[in-house]
C-alpha cells in the first residue's frame, strides 16, 4: 500500500522530498526535453518560486553519474516510461550544479565575497577529485586551491569550466552544468552601485562555462529576467532562449490547471477550486493558459484551515519594483495602476533584451520587469513587442493594494483608517462627513503635488487609496464614457443593494482680491454647473445598464477652490 503523501514546504531537493514522501507535481519530462532540445545552451527566464529551483535539482539527480544507487527515485514518474532514454543517460554524467541566489551583498566586495563560498562549497561536493587516479597532482593541487579557498579572481572567472575538465579527466564524461538564479547579483550590483562589477565578472564567468567549453554535455540556466545579450552573453552563439512568451516549456514551470485539480482533489479540497483559481490562477507562458502560482498552491493547502491569502512575493525586484512605483508620477504610472487594480487590461511594450541601467531613464520598463517577475501576465500579443497586461490574481492585487496604502501612508501621510472611514461617508451618503474627511485628506496631502500645480493628481490618488481599501466589493473607475459624456469617478457595487456613486469634479482658484463672500458663491455656482453636467450626460446609463436600482444612486459635485474641496450631492429622483 503506497503511503500518504503530504506537502513539503521550502524543500527544493528533489531527493529529499521524494525520500520523504513529499507530494511532487511531475515535471520529469523536462528532463528529456531538455537533453533533446537542439540548443547547446538554454537559458529560462520564469517568476521566482514557480519550481525552477526543483526542476534543476530533479535533473541534476536524474543526471548525475555519482547517484546511480538513486535511479529508483524516477519510478513512479513519467521519465521512468521513456525506457530507452533512461537506459542510455540516466546517472551518466558528472553534474555541475551552482545557485547564485546567495550572491548579493552591499557592495561588490560582499558579493564577490559570497561567490567565493559558492565556488569553495562546490568544489568540496567534489572533494573526491583529490583522490583520482586520473588527475595529475598539480591538477588535484588546483582542485585543492580552491577547496581552501585560496584563488583569486581571475581563477574564480574561469571555475566552473576548471571544475568540468577535471570532472571530464576523472570519470571520462562531459558534465551537465546547471546554473540557477544567475541574475540574482545583477539586480543586488544595479540597487547597489556595483552593477558595472558584476556584469564585467559574469561575462567571464558565463562566457568560460558555456562558451567553446569542450568539457559541456548540456547547460540550463534560470533567472528571473533576460539580461540582454550583450552584456552578459556577448559572442555566445549557443545559447537559446525560452522566455514566458515563447511557445515551449510552457508547462513545466508553475502548476498547470490539471495539475491544480489533481492536487486539490488529492488533498479533499477539490471543493475549493473556484476560489483557488480566483486567487492563485491566471498566468500565461507562451501558449500555456491558467498557470496557476505553485508556491502559493502549496502554502495553501497546508494551511488551508487559515483560509486565502497572500502567499508569494518576489523578494529579488520586489525593492526595484516598489523604487519605480512610488516615486509621484501619476500622470503615468499611476493611471495605469488604477486601470490594473481595477481588473482592467493595458497595453504596454515589453523587452526582452532587458538592460538594467535603462531602467532608471525608461519608465516604460517598469512593465517588463513586473510581467517578467510574475506581478503581470499577458492577455495577448497585439502587436510586435506589444502586449495586454492583467494583475493575474487576486493575490497579486492584494500586493497591489499594499503597495497603495503604503504609498499614500509615507509619502502622502495618508493614515489606512482616515480613508476608510472618509470612504465609508461618500458610501453611505453622508455627504457632508464625507467633505469634512476628505478636506482633512487633501489638507494633509496637498502640499506634496503643490510643486506640480496640477490638483487633479490629488483626486488620481484618491481614486487609487479608494480601489486599494474598497476595491474587492466595488468596481472602481474613472475617465470613463456613460451617456453622452466622460464622467470623472464612478464606484459600483457589486451588491447591488448598496449605494453607487458618480463624481464629478472641478476646479476655481481664488482672485488675489477676491472677498469670501464672492469666493463661495462661484463655488456653489460651480457645483451647480457639475451637477447639471451629471445630469445633462446621463453618466448614470451605464449603472442602470448593470442593473443597478436607480434610487441606489447617488450624484456627487466636488469643487476644489484653491486647495480645499467641496460636495454638493444630488440623488436621483
Amino acid at each position: 500500500m503506497n503511503q500518504r503523501k503530504r506537502i513539503l514546504k521550502g524543500h527544493s531537493n528533489f531527493k529529499y522530498i521524494v525520500e520523504n514522501g513529499g507530494y511532487f507535481v511531475d515535471k520529469t519530462l523536462l528532463i528529456k526535453d531538455f537533453y533533446y532540445d537542439a540548443d547547446h545552451v538554454l537559458l529560462m527566464p520564469r517568476p521566482r518560486r514557480f519550481g525552477k529551483t526543483l526542476n534543476l535539482s530533479m535533473i541534476e539527480h536524474f543526471f548525475d553519474i555519482q547517484e546511480k544507487e538513486n535511479n529508483n527515485l524516477f519510478s513512479e514518474f513519467l521519465i521512468d516510461k521513456e525506457t530507452d532514454f533512461c537506459k542510455q543517460h540516466q546517472n551518466q554524467y558528472p553534474v555541475i550544479n551552482i545557485s547564485l541566489k546567495k550572491a548579493r551583498g552591499e557592495n561588490w566586495e560582499r558579493c564577490y565575497a559570497h561567490i567565493e563560498d559558492l565556488i569553495t562549497n562546490l568544489y568540496r561536493h567534489h572533494d573526491y577529485l583529490l583522490e583520482s587516479n586520473q588527475l595529475k597532482s598539480y591538477e588535484k593541487k588546483e582542485v585543492e586551491k580552491f577547496i581552501l579557498k585560496k584563488f583569486n579572481q581571475t581563477e574564480c572567472e574561469s571555475s566552473l569550466k576548471k571544475l568540468s575538465k577535471y570532472l571530464h579527466i576523472h570519470f571520462g564524461k562531459k558534465s551537465i552544468i546547471l546554473v540557477d538564479e544567475y541574475d540574482t547579483p545583477v539586480i543586488g550590483g544595479y540597487k547597489n552601485g556595483y552593477y558595472k562589477s558584476i556584469i564585467g565578472f559574469l561575462k567571464v564567468f558565463m562566457g568560460d562555462t558555456f562558451k567553446e567549453n569542450d568539457y559541456l554535455q548540456k547547460g540550463l540556466i534560470t533567472g528571473i529576467m533576460r539580461i540582454a545579450r550583450e552584456s552578459i552573453f556577448s559572442e555566445m552563439n549557443n545559447v537559446g532562449v525560452y522566455t514566458i512568451l515563447d511557445p515551449f516549456y510552457t508547462g513545466k514551470f508553475g502548476f498547470t490547471e490539471s495539475e491544480t485539480q489533481e492536487i486539490l482533489s488529492y488533498f479533499n479540497l477539490k471543493d475549493k477550486l473556484e476560489e483557488v483559481k480566483q486567487w492563485y490562477d491566471g498566468y500565461k507562458f507562451g501558449t500555456t493558459t491558467h498557470v496557476y502560482n505553485p508556491w502559493s498552491i502549496v502554502n495553501y493547502i497546508d494551511r488551508n484551515k487559515q483560509g486565502f491569502k497572500a502567499y508569494w512575493i518576489n523578494t529579488g525586484t520586489d525593492a526595484l519594483i516598489k523604487e519605480r512605483i512610488t516615486e509621484p508620477d501619476l500622470n503615468n504610472t499611476y493611471n495605469t495602476l488604477e486601470k490594473l487594480i481595477a481588473g482592467e487590461s493595458v497595453e504596454k511594450r515589453l523587452d526582452e533584451n532587458f538592460v538594467f541601467p535603462d531602467f532608471k531613464t525608461d519608465r516604460e520598463l517598469l512593465w517588463t520587469l513586473l510581467t517578467f517577475s510574475g506581478y503581470l501576465t499577458i492577455v495577448e500579443e497585439v502587436s510586435r513587442k506589444q502586449y495586454l497586461l492583467r494583475l493575474p490574481n487576486y493575490e497579486i492585487k492584494t500586493v497591489f493594494q499594499d503597495i497603495v496604502i503604503s504609498w499614500l501612508r509615507q509619502n502622502l501621510k495618508v493614515r489606512r483608517e482616515s480613508l476608510i472611514e472618509t470612504t465609508e461617508h461618500l458610501l453611505n451618503n453622508r455627504l457632508k462627513d464625507f467633505e469634512r474627511g476628505f478636506q482633512k485628506i487633501i489638507g494633509d496631502t496637498f502640499s506634496f503635488f503643490d510643486t506640480a500645480g496640477e490638483p487633479e493628481k490629488v483626486y488620481q490618488a484618491y481614486v487609487l487609496g479608494l480601489l486599494a481599501v474598497i476595491g474587492d466589493d466595488y468596481i472602481i473607475r474613472s475617465n470613463r464614457e456613460s451617456g453622452e459624456g466622460r464622467y470623472d469617478i464612478m464606484i459600483m457595487p457589486h451588491n447591488k443593494s448598496q449605494k453607487a456613486i458618480i463624481m464629478e469634479l472641478k476646479q476655481i482658484q481664488r482672485n488675489k482680491k477676491e472677498s469670501d463672500g464672492n469666493f463661495h458663491k462661484r463655488i456653489n455656482q460651480t457645483l451647480k454647473e457639475a451637477a447639471q453636467q451629471i445630469a445633462r450626460n446621463q453618466y448614470h446609463k451605464e449603472l442602470l445598464a448593470h442593473q443597478i436600482p436607480k434610487e441606489q444612486i447617488v450624484e456627487v459635485s466636488v469643487v476644489f477652490g484653491g486647495k480645499v474641496p467641496y460636495v454638493l450631492p444630488l440623488v436621483l429622483e
